[in-house]
């Protein structure tokens, strides 16, 4: 990674935590509501503990951190360190610089709402830089170790407990909205960061295999694959296209398949990830 790069890398790092750090202190924290996160048991435990928000933050994430190192390696780097420690830096100024920090919207649940779509997009772009603010993010890292759980599964477990931690600070119309922006916030999460670019892999099993193909070499301008396919019913071969389109691609396919062959086999996929390795990756891997 060139110097370039990484300062920009930095900057989206950093941009992306002080977005985070408004969504906490300017929704959630007002809005009394604990959607799972660090910042929200630190608010369960500011009931107890004569202690800001931003210093129990601060003090659970450095905690979580060492844990982390202990048992689960050195597998956070500087990135997951670095926004692990801004976050409660950044809230901590806001405390200073606002410290009769009220509800924007003077209402609780469009404090929630709020405080769900702002926080995704500066998750979404600490995320595709590979960091993450560090906290839950850890504990679902041991889960998943330890436990052997999926680690977005584990994340969202550790979320809903401390959602259902608020029953001892709160009433049950905040307990309520605490688990569900937890549940949605995860949702909303997912687009943010597979919305725009999630694609659709076509098969198409189809009488008018060349026509279909034509239209997506020439009208879709797209790739495809095609594949020896036999039926185990009728034990006879078939010609099977594969090809990746976005939804726009998607929908003008869809529509040209029915015209042409309506009564052709489609199978849809959703796909989030494409990746090309190099041929002189293969060849170094493949090196004894």
């Amino acid at each position: 990674m060139s110097i370039k790069d990484k300062i920009i890398d930095f900057v989206m790092i950093t941009l992306g935590t002080a977005v985070v750090a408004v969504a906490v202190f300017f929704f959630m924290v007002p809005s009394n509501v604990s959607v799972g996160s660090i910042a929200a048991l630190a608010m369960i435990f500011a009931r107890y503990v004569p202690l800001s928000i931003a210093t129990l933050t601060f003090i659970m994430n450095v905690a979580l951190l060492i844990f982390g190192f202990v048992f689960i390696g050195k597998e956070f780097g500087v990135k997951t360190v670095y926004t692990a420690l801004l976050l409660p830096t950044i809230m901590g100024i806001f405390e200073v610089i606002f410290p009769n920090n009220q509800s924007l919207t003077n209402d609780q649940t469009l404090d929630v709402i709020c405080y769900i779509c702002v926080v995704s997009m500066g998750q979404s772009m600490l995320f595709v830089r590979n960091a993450s603010s560090g906290g839950l993010d850890i504990v679902g890292k041991f889960m998943n170790k330890y436990l052997h759980m999926e680690i977005g599964k584990a994340v969202g477990l550790a979320g809903m407990v401390v959602a259902l931690a608020s029953i001892l600070v709160a009433d049950l119309k905040t307990v309520i909205l605490s688990v569900l922006g937890t549940y949605f916030g995860g949702i909303i999460l997912d687009h943010f960061i597979f919305g725009t670019t999630i694609k659709k892999r076509v098969c198409i099993i189809s009488k008018k295999e060349k026509e279909i193909l034509d239209f997506i070499l020439h009208e879709l301008h797209s790739g495809a694959t095609k594949y020896h396919a036999y039926g185990t019913y009728s034990d006879t071969q078939h010609i099977e296209i594969n090809t990746i389109v976005d939804k726009n691609e998607y929908l003008k396919l869809m529509n040209f398949i029915t015209k042409v062959d309506p009564s052709a086999f489609v199978t849809v996929y959703a796909v989030n990830e494409m990746r090309y390795i190099p041929k002189e990756i293969n060849e170094k891997k493949a090196t004894p």
